[in-house]
């Protein structure tokens, strides 16, 4: 499996993609596969103030419910309502249409990932 180099990635399974100080979030394939098929996509409100690390949503699929964890602090400025209408996009195509929200970031962590240290992560795990 590849992973986009445009973005970061946290080691809770989740992009973020940077540009200026906005920023789209979204589940990797690799969650998105192990996940299964998505049912529901329980998003933070726009407006709410994240802080990276903390459970913000929930991603609901056939097999179980996993929190989202805000990959950085800032506010929610939009949330794909697309997905949330039709949250089998996450799974279809969790990169571009598949994305979650959009947040303007007041500032990044230092424990993101780059694509290839994602991936030797996810190699770790048996992937």
């Amino acid at each position: 499996m590849s992973y986009p180099d445009d973005r970061q990635y946290t080691a809770d399974h989740e992009w973020i993609a940077v540009d200026g100080d906005t920023a789209r979030v979204g589940i990797t394939a690799y969650a998105a596969e192990a996940l299964g098929d998505v049912v529901y996509l329980d998003l933070p409100e726009v407006g709410t103030t994240l802080t990276a690390g903390e459970t913000c949503g929930e991603i609901e699929s056939t097999k179980s419910v996993s929190d989202l964890i805000a990959p950085a602090d800032g506010e929610v400025t939009s949330v794909n309502q697309e997905a949330v209408d039709a949250p089998e996009t996450v799974n279809a195509d969790p990169y571009e249409q598949g994305w979650l929200y959009t947040l303007r970031v007041a500032s990044l962590p230092e424990n993101l990932l780059d694509a290839a240290g994602y991936g030797a992560l996810v190699e770790g795990q048996g992937a």
